[in-house]
């Protein structure tokens, strides 16, 4: 919960822009200013304040414990200036509470914090637990100094300026290892807990012999990513209340999945009672990887028989590859999830010249494997490679990586070992529309002329389809200078179900600095003024010009009466 507190009216009109927009994630304490702030210190997650920041920190100065219990806390001056993350900036999350408030009240975020003013991952903000010497090392990286990088584990992680040695190091690893100074150990959810238990097992049974099973394996319960059984012991009390003393969910599979998982310690009690010769294990093993631990039982201080059993298994890493789409070019196309992913990526995969678009967003420390046109199904292979080796990889390309883009090589390459994210983009169709007008707003297809991959007479076909039935048509790669006679031939076939004057928009580099853009008419296009950086939108018998903007109706009946 947000606890939202202001003190003045116009305080209060940020606040409860903010409660309206937040209904379920925000809650607004009244009453004097000090003791809304003891409250809502003491019972959110997080505080924003409409208060000036030397009044925030008196009053939250004698409630401060430790940096990671403390609320992260927000100061908004009451103009909506300046939205200033003061406390908890990382395990708070009021640095990204201040960049939230700041999107929704048009302020400026201020962020203060070492690691984000200049770009680069907080150890603490990674996502996994972590221990040892956060400072000395986080120091270290920002003081340029080497830092190397032990992975036991490869798991996908955001990018850190590491080097192959030094001093001071960062290790991944789910196994207990001797603290060490200058050190700092991150802890993958790599560890998945196969757990079976009796009606009734108490949930101290259940947590004793898990923690037990993993301290005596060397093995760090922050590893955990789970725990793991059959559908008939999914609402049990004990094998539920240990997962949430833990913090992890509780994945379930039926028994006849866990039937067929092969297990070293097979039994005939649990085949009876839940009909699955094992639980623990096959459990454990379901979703694949290295048993580590096998069947365990508990073992009860009054000697009676054990309630619970446990096996633990390490599951194979997944590397990540996010597939984002940049859009047509201009910054403030790019959407904000397309940038996150930039950021998040400790690979980028791409074309020279779009690296160059986005090479200022990335973060210190990513790895850049860029190449030239013509690349295609090699940077595909690379991403996917990449991805394999449990990094995670960002493959970009422009408009919609979907669209004529790297989206789908990549995902021929791909198998179930990886997991797959796709960031969507601004087409290069949708950029010249809305440049044109709204020459989209019937039925619409998207052509590509270019016969490097399709035969010819496929294509032919389809645009003799798309002008059989009446649909506004956007060509891409309308022309080139080893490929001049596509388009014509095109634009012949549409001309045979379309008259002269139906009208054609030409936009080039669509959004970028250099853009333009002119009307014309499907018999007074020149072929010779396109190229590969220009759409070519061809509208349908509908489509007109109207005040110099090219408009395809959407034939709303009220359209058709008004006429």
């Amino acid at each position: 919960m947000i606890g939202l507190i202001s003190a003045t009216a116009a305080g209060a009109a940020g606040r409860d822009r903010l409660a309206a927009a937040w209904p379920t994630r925000a809650q607004v304490y009244d009453g004097s200013v000090g003791d809304a702030v003891r409250r809502a210190f003491a019972e959110c997650e997080q505080v924003v304040c409409f208060l000036a920041t030397g009044a925030v920190v008196r009053l939250i100065a004698p409630l401060l414990g430790d940096k990671v219990s403390d609320p992260g806390v927000v100061c908004v001056d009451e103009a909506a200036r300046f939205a200033v993350s003061l406390v908890g900036g990382h395990a708070g999350g009021a640095n990204e509470l201040a960049r939230e408030v700041g999107e929704l009240l048009g302020a400026e975020p201020v962020v203060t914090t070492a690691t984000d003013s200049v770009g680069m991952s907080g150890l603490d903000t990674l996502g996994f637990p972590v221990e040892g010497d956060v400072a000395g090392v986080t120091r270290a990286l920002l003081d340029g100094e080497p830092v190397a990088l032990h992975a036991e584990l490869a798991w996908p992680l955001p990018p850190l300026p590491v080097a192959s040695g030094g001093v001071h190091a960062i290790r991944v690893t789910d196994r207990l290892v001797p603290s060490a100074d200058q050190n700092v150990v991150l802890r993958p959810p790599s560890l998945v807990v196969g757990v079976g238990a009796s009606k009734g097992a108490p949930v101290d049974e259940v947590l004793d012999l898990v923690q037990g099973a993993l301290l005596d394996a060397g093995l760090s319960v922050k590893s955990v990513a789970g725990f793991a059984t059959v559908e008939a012991k999914a609402q049990e009390p004990g094998i539920v209340g240990a997962a949430e003393r833990l913090g992890v969910p509780v994945v379930t599979y039926s028994a006849e999945e866990l039937a067929k998982v092969d297990v070293p310690n097979p039994s005939d009690a649990p085949l009876a009672a839940v009909g699955t010769p094992s639980v623990a294990e096959a459990a454990a093993l379901a979703g694949g990887g290295e048993l580590l631990v096998p069947k365990q039982k508990s073992v009860r201080a009054d000697g009676r028989p054990a309630m619970a059993t446990c096996a633990v298994v390490r599951r194979a890493t997944r590397g990540r590859l996010a597939v984002v789409g940049l859009g047509p070019g201009a910054r403030d196309l790019l959407t904000p999830r397309a940038k996150a992913e930039l950021r998040r990526a400790s690979v980028l995969v791409g074309l020279d010249q779009y690296v160059d678009q986005i090479r200022d967003l990335l973060r210190p420390g990513t790895r850049v494997l860029e190449s030239g046109l013509g690349a295609e199904e090699e940077r595909a292979r690379t991403a996917v490679e990449e991805a394999r080796r449990g990094q995670a990889v960002a493959l970009i390309g422009s408009g919609d990586a979907g669209v004529y883009a790297m989206a789908s090589p990549a995902l021929a390459e791909a198998s179930d070992d990886i997991d797959v994210v796709g960031v969507p983009g601004v087409t290069a169709a949708l950029a010249a529309g809305a440049i044109l007008g709204a020459p989209l707003g019937h039925d619409h297809v998207s052509i590509s002329l270019s016969d490097l991959h399709t035969p010819w007479e496929v294509i032919e076909r389809r645009v003799r389809a798309a002008a059989e039935a009446d649909i506004v048509v956007t060509f891409y790669n309308p022309r080139s200078r080893g490929r001049d006679w596509q388009l014509p031939k095109a634009l012949a076939v549409l001309a045979e179900h379309r008259e002269p004057t139906t009208p054609v928009g030409v936009v080039r580099n669509a959004s970028r600095p250099d853009e333009s853009s002119r009307l014309t008419t499907l018999s007074g296009l020149d072929p010779a003024t396109v190229d590969m950086m220009t759409v070519v939108t061809v509208g349908n018998t509908a489509t007109r010009e109207i005040a110099g903007r090219m408009v395809t109706p959407r034939g709303y009946r009220w359209q058709e009466e008004t006429k």
